[in-house]
């Protein structure tokens, strides 16, 4: 065998061996392990490894604060006090995404921290001991942990002995008995496995088990690898519309799983998407109507920090939940998504985490209220050959004069938004005679049908036999168009009005024949906090969806020809502040930097008349707009839910 062991090794051992690593933290020994892997690595893994800040934003009101309360209440009663001395030994704690051990590190850490507090109540006295070994309750076989990386499972397991050997120098110092565990006897009971497939059970029964803590991997469903999509499919194999789902929601389902018919705290660190958009309604309606999960706290979304190089740019929440309820429910809000939260005692956290009603805001396929319904702008579906750029126009436009009547302006959401020009041919009406009479034309109506017959997609290969149209032909009169993708930075989606003259793509949604009242609500503070929590997003950029966000959104009811009026005069005048600057593309304008007082006084307008018209007394931020919108989401459907609550009594009977 080669011996490694040789050239600088030995001198970097000794040198290693001079440092002072009683005082390094177990935690950094995650951040180094993370520095390790390349950024490409980390990603596939959804590998971001928690800071302590973090971590304590979940252990405090998941177990600590509690802990503390208790221990405040207790002291001077030494019956008490051996009493919660002799509960901290019975806890025990899984993180069954444990990574290089940070939660369980930092949990078991601050246990012994607590123990030390109880143990100086107790000996206040001075009363000596023989062995301090008597005392010390808390052991590190309290904790266990699944971890997929070997390598991550080997970081955990000397992580949580380091640690363990420094709470036992703290005690030494305080007692003046030196404390030492050699030989190791016990130890975390850290697993090699995957923690979707493997029965936590096995690992330890859920009869000896209090909490469940950690930060599972932060994978996109778009980023999924064919692994992590079976792992998907194994977890939600009964679950419908489970597709939407990032990989994170797999271990709420296989927590809630577990834990039925417990007391069982969890808490775990996520990203915010598992509490915005499609996948509420998916994720949460199953874990609430199945499960009987009930949300305890919660942090509202904030910015990822941790301690290893190439920081994740994340944006977290952390959900607190259990199959029973509680009823002291802590929420923080995060202001500023970067700085320190503030806590809310509230009476309950919905799935949104607002408080608010247990609401789970599901695809409606017309809207609730009594509006223009909304559509999909057209796909081309053509391979590239019916688009052009102003220089390819006006070059076709050389060689084909007589196309330039069917050239139309088509506006995507990038076009829309940063005043660019692209162009389509748009054959609907023209007739054989003519589009023959074309040549140039003709020949990339036939680069579309053999692009179209060429595809391994059926959907796509029927629409060969049209191959002059575009796949979609919606083109009414008048309609407004809002962009599917808008920069969450804004703090208004821009949208605009167009005439038959333009074609919308597909990357934009479109409301036939409406009007200023509708552009004027559609371009509230009010209609944007209802996207912010309703919407899916596309890395942090809002993604508009017709189903969930619009046809779902509460539009104010009852509203007087006064009120119509002050929000359409409002809406105009946005357009004629916005048609001032020529020069300035939508993105311009509506940069929160760049946005001209003009064009905010303007918006000012629009959001106080839209106010106006859902209640006289103002709003104080976007929390209280949201919260008073899911209650009038919640009065719109309470027809529906008992006509489908009267559907499943009628089928539950049948059966």
């Amino acid at each position: 065998m080669k011996n490694t062991f040789d050239g600088q090794m030995p001198e970097r051992l000794l040198q290693a061996c001079t440092l002072e690593w009683g005082r390094v933290s177990p935690v950094m020994l995650g951040s180094m392990f993370q520095a390790l892997l390349n950024p490409q690595e980390r990603r596939n893994m959804g590998a971001h490894y928690t800071s302590e800040q973090n971590i304590q934003k979940l252990i405090k009101p998941l177990f600590l604060d509690e802990l503390y309360g208790e221990l405040a209440r207790a002291k001077g009663n030494q019956t008490q006090l051996q009493a919660l001395h002799q509960k901290l030994a019975t806890l025990r704690f899984l993180d069954p995404a444990c990574g290089c051990g940070n939660f369980l590190v930092i949990s078991y850490r601050e246990l012994r921290e607590l123990e030390l507090q109880i143990l100086r109540e107790l000996h206040k006295s001075g009363q000596g001991f023989l062995d301090i070994r008597e005392i010390i309750h808390v052991e590190v076989d309290q904790f266990y942990g699944i971890e997929s990386d070997e390598f991550a499972c080997q970081i955990a397991q000397v992580s949580m002995w380091l640690v363990d050997h420094q709470m036992n120098l703290k005690v030494s110092q305080e007692f003046g008995q030196y404390l030492v565990r050699v030989p190791l006897t016990k130890a975390a009971t850290i697993v090699h496995g995957n923690a979707l497939r493997l029965d936590w059970e096995n690992l330890v029964p859920k009869t000896h088990l209090h909490y469940i803590l950690g930060n599972p991997p932060f994978v996109g469903k778009q980023l999924q690898d064919s692994k992590q999509k079976a792992d998907m499919d194994l977890v939600f194999a009964d679950v419908p519309g489970a597709g939407v789902l990032d990989y994170v929601t797999a271990w709420y389902l296989t927590a809630a799983k577990y834990i039925q018919g417990t007391t069982i705290r969890c808490a775990f660190v996520s990203t915010n998407s598992i509490a915005q958009g499609e996948q509420v309604g998916v994720l949460w309606n199953e874990l609430y109507q199945r499960y009987h999960l009930k949300i305890h706290f919660a942090h509202r979304t904030f910015a990822w920090q941790n301690e290893a190089k190439g920081n994740a740019a994340v944006h977290c929440v952390i959900i607190g939940f259990g199959v029973h309820d509680r009823e002291n429910k802590r929420l923080f809000d995060y202001e500023n998504i970067w700085g320190e939260p503030t806590e809310r005692k509230v009476k309950n956290i919905n799935p949104y985490l607002v408080e608010s009603s247990d609401i789970f805001i599901t695809k409606q396929t017309k809207p609730l209220c009594q509006v223009p319904p909304m559509s999909f702008g057209n796909m081309p579906l053509d391979g590239g050959f019916l688009l052009l750029s102003d220089t390819e126009k006006t070059d076709f436009l050389k060689i084909e004069p007589k196309a330039e009547k069917y050239l139309k302006p088509l506006v995507s959401a990038k076009e829309f938004l940063n005043n660019e020009n692209r162009w389509c041919l748009w054959l609907v009406n023209a007739s054989p005679a003519v589009l023959r009479a074309m040549p140039e034309v003709m020949k990339r109506v036939e680069g579309v049908k053999n692009f179209r017959e060429a595809s391994v997609a059926p959907s796509t290969r029927k629409f060969a036999a049209t191959p002059s149209l575009f796949r979609d032909r919606n083109n009414p009169d008048s309609f407004i168009l809002v962009p599917r993708h808008s920069s969450e930075n804004r703090k208004y989606i821009p949208i605009g009005f167009f005439d038959k003259n333009f074609i919308a793509a597909d990357s934009c949604l479109i409301i036939a024949n409406a009007t200023l009242f509708h552009f004027g609500i559609l371009t509230s503070e009010m209609h944007t906090a209802w996207v912010k929590y309703t919407c899916g997003r596309l890395k942090s950029d809002f993604r508009y969806s017709k189903d969930i966000v619009y046809n779902n959104y509460p539009f104010p009811q009852n509203v007087s020809a006064a009120q119509k009026q002050k929000i359409e005069q409002a809406a105009q005048t946005v357009l004629e502040v916005r048609a001032n600057y020529p020069d300035s593309s939508l993105a311009d304008l509506y940069d929160p930097l760049s946005m001209p007082p003009a064009l905010v006084k303007a918006h000012q307008a629009v959001d106080k008349a839209v106010d106006w018209c859902y209640r006289p007394q103002p709003f104080a931020n976007e929390l209280s707009r949201i919260e008073y919108l899911f209650g009038l989401y919640e009065q719109l459907t309470a027809p529906l839910v008992k006509v489908e609550k009267k559907k499943r009594t009628t089928r539950t009977k049948k059966t």
